[in-house]
C-alpha cells in the first residue's frame, strides 16, 4: 500500500504500546498468515530491542535502557513461527529484584550505588543489558550492546552466558553495529579510555573470536560513535560534536552514560578515512557540524570514498527519545534524520541530500554492504500518526513509500530471492506495531514495488525494537 497523502494524526498516547512493557513469552508459535509468503523464503529474522521498562516500582529513564528481548521469526514453506524471550542477564535479575540498571540513562540510585562505587574505586561496571543488535560469531548467536558485555544465545533463545573474545584488545566501549563484510568476517570499532583515549578499529575473521586490530586513533575528546562506514578498502570514522565527558564518569552521582554526553557548539564534525590493509590514515578533515547514529553504506570510487548516512542537525534526537519526553510529546519532539551522501576525496569533501523525507534505521541488502549499491530500505519518519517504510533508489534519486494509518514500522530487512537478477528482486520483512489494535504484526512486502504480499499478526504487542539480521537457512 502506498499513500500519497500524509497519514492522519492520532492521539499523543496512541504510540505508547511501543513503550509499554511486555511480560508474555512465546516459543515457536505459528502465526496466522494473511496473504501469501513466498515459498522460497527460508531462514530466520532475529530482532533485538527493549521488552520491559520497569524494575519493581522504578521506571527506566530512556528507550535505550529497556531490558533486552530477542524476537525470532522463522520462515519455511510459506509459514512463519514466532518466539520471543528476555535475556536472563544480570540486568534482568536486578530489575526483577526492583533495582533496575542500564548503561545509557538509568543506574542504581542512593546508598547502594554509592557503596558499589566506593568498592570499585571507580564508577560501577556497565550492565550486560545487550538490547541493541544481534550477530553470529564463531557459530554462536550473540546479543550486542555498546559495552563489551555481550550475551550468547541458542536457536531456542536460551542465553548461555557472556560471549568472550579471545584476544588482548581492551576496550571500554564497543560497537553493536558490526559490519558483515560480504567477502568474509566482520568489521567493528571501539573506544578505550585512559591517559590517551583511543578509537580502535578491528576485523573479526569468520569462525573466530580473535579480533585483529586494523588501526587506533588517539583523541583528547572522544565522541559518541554508534556506527562507522566500511568500504572494501577503507574505514570511515565520523566524529561528531557529541562528546563524552570522561571526568563526569568518575562521579558516583552520575546517572548513566546519558549524563556524560555534551554537545560542543563550537566543534565541527570530523571525517577520518583509514586504509583497511595498512591501517594508515588517508584523510582527516572537518565539515560543518551534524550528528549521526547510523551510516547506511560506504564504497570506493577511485580515490574517493562514498559515504551515505542519516544526518541530524544536532543531537536533539538523543534527548527526544527519553521515556519522559516520549510520554509527553510523543515523536513530535524527535527531529527527522536526512539521507546525506558524502564524497570524501583527497582534495575535497562534497555533500548532497538524496531523499527529502525523514528516515532512520536504514538497511541495504547484505551482499552490497561495502560495495556500490542501488537501494536503501528504511523506516520513514517526519509524518504524524505513523512510521512508514521507504525504498530509496540512489541512482535515480527517487523513492517509493509504504504507509498505513496507525501502523508504526520498525527496521526493515531486504531478503533477495535466490537466483534473482534485479537488485530489488526479493521481499522486505518489516516488523510493525498497530497502535489501534495494540498488537504487533510482521509485514512482508515486495522489495521492488513495496506492494504488500502478506502479514502475520503477533498475539501481543512488541515494544519498539532496534536492530536485527536475517540468517538464511
Amino acid at each position: 500500500m502506498r499513500s500519497p497523502a500524509q497519514p492522519n494524526a492520532v492521539s499523543d498516547n496512541a504510540f505508547m504500546p511501543g513503550f509499554r512493557s511486555l511480560e508474555r513469552e512465546l516459543h515457536e508459535y505459528s502465526l496466522p498468515v494473511e496473504g501469501s509468503i513466498p515459498a522460497w523464503l527460508s531462514g530466520t529474522l532475529l530482532r533485538n530491542g527493549p521488552g520491559k521498562f520497569e524494575g519493581g516500582d522504578a521506571r527506566l529513564r530512556h528507550w535505550f535502557d529497556g531490558l533486552a528481548m530477542i524476537r525470532k521469526y522463522e520462515f519455511a514453506d510459506g509459514e512463519v513461527q514466532y518466539s520471543n524471550r528476555f535475556l536472563r542477564s544480570e540486568a534482568y535479575a536486578d530489575a526483577m529484584a526492583g533495582q533496575p540498571t542500564g548503561q545509557f540513562a538509568t543506574d542504581r540510585s542512593g546508598v547502594g550505588k554509592l557503596l558499589g562505587w566506593l568498592k570499585r574505586l571507580g564508577p560501577p561496571e556497565p550492565t550486560d543489558n545487550a538490547n541493541v543488535h544481534v550477530a553470529r560469531l564463531d557459530g554462536e548467536y550473540v546479543a550486542q550492546t555498546e559495552v563489551p558485555r555481550w550475551v550468547q544465545f541458542n536457536e531456542d533463545l536460551d542465553d548461555s552466558g557472556p560471549f568472550a573474545f579471545e584476544d588482548d584488545l581492551d576496550m571500554d566501549m564497543i560497537t553493536a553495529h558490526l559490519v558483515a563484510d560480504p567477502d568474509g568476517g566482520h568489521v567493528g570499532h571501539g573506544l578505550s579510555f585512559g591517559r590517551t583515549h583511543e578509537y580502535v578499529f578491528f576485523e573479526i575473521p569468520d569462525e573466530s573470536r580473535h579480533r585483529k586490530e586494523i588501526a587506533s586513533i588517539p583523541t583528547d575528546s572522544p565522541a559518541y560513535i554508534h556506527s562507522i562506514g566500511v568500504s572494501e578498502s577503507r574505514l570511515v570514522l565520523v566524529e561528531t560534536p557529541l562528546r563524552i565527558n570522561i571526568l563526569r564518569a568518575l562521579s558516583p552521582f552520575t546517572e548513566g552514560f546519558f549524563e556524560l554526553l555534551d554537545w560542543e557548539d563550537d566543534a565541527d564534525t570530523r571525517f577520518v578515512v583509514i586504509d583497511r590493509e595498512s591501517g594508515e590514515t588517508v584523510l582527516d578533515q572537518t565539515v560543518d557540524p551534524f550528528f549521526t547514529f547510523h551510516t547506511i553504506n560506504a564504497y570506493d570510487d577511485g580515490e574517493e570514498t562514498v559515504l551515505d548516512l542519516v544526518a541530524f542537525d544536532d543531537a536533539t534526537i538523543v534527548d527526544a527519545l527519553s521515556l519522559e519526553t516520549l510520554a509527553t510529546d510523543g515523536f513530535d519532539a524527535a527531529p527527522p534524520g536526512r539521507f546525506v551522501r558524502f564524497r570524501l576525496g583527497p582534495d575535497n569533501i562534497s555533500r548532497r541530500r538524496l531523499y527529502d523525507g525523514g528516515l532512520e534505521l536504514p538497511t541495504v541488502r547484505t551482499d552490497r554492504q561495502t560495495k556500490p549499491y542501488r537501494y536503501v530500505y528504511a523506516q520513514a519518519t517526519d509524518r504524524e500518526g505513523a512510521n512508514g517504510l521507504v525504498k530509496i533508489d540512489t541512482e535515480r534519486e527517487t523513492a517509493t513509500e509504504f504507509w498505513q494509518r496507525d501502523l508504526y514500522v520498525e527496521e526493515p530487512w531486504m531478503v533477495p530471492r535466490p537466483d534473482g537478477d534485479a537488485a530489488d528482486d526479493g521481499v522486505v520483512l518489516a516488523p510493525a506495531l498497530d497502535v489501534d489494535t495494540e498488537r504487533s504484526v510482521l509485514v512482508v512486502l515486495d522489495a521492488a514495488t513495496l506492494a504488500e504480499l502478506a502479514r502475520a499478526p503477533v498475539p501481543h504487542h512488541n515494544p519498539f525494537g532496534f536492530h536485527g539480521r536475517f540468517f538464511p537457512e
